[in-house]
């Protein structure tokens, strides 16, 4: 994913930062608790789309 795209990307649930995560092809917002996925390079910015993240995930 493009550096520049992620530095203007936002969560559309809390408007705050989002974090990629390469391996699983994601983009987490830790305020939200959502990961958005990525596919074929292309953000899937949609709340019916994304996942809720563990505790674990969020290191908590």
């Amino acid at each position: 994913m493009d550096t520049r795209l992620l530095e203007l990307l936002v969560c559309p649930v809390t408007k705050g930062p989002l974090e990629f995560d390469r391996d699983k092809q994601e983009l987490s917002s830790r305020s939200a608790r959502l990961a958005y996925p990525v596919r074929d390079g292309i953000p899937v910015l949609l709340e019916s789309e994304a996942r809720t993240l563990s505790d674990e995930e969020l290191g908590l």
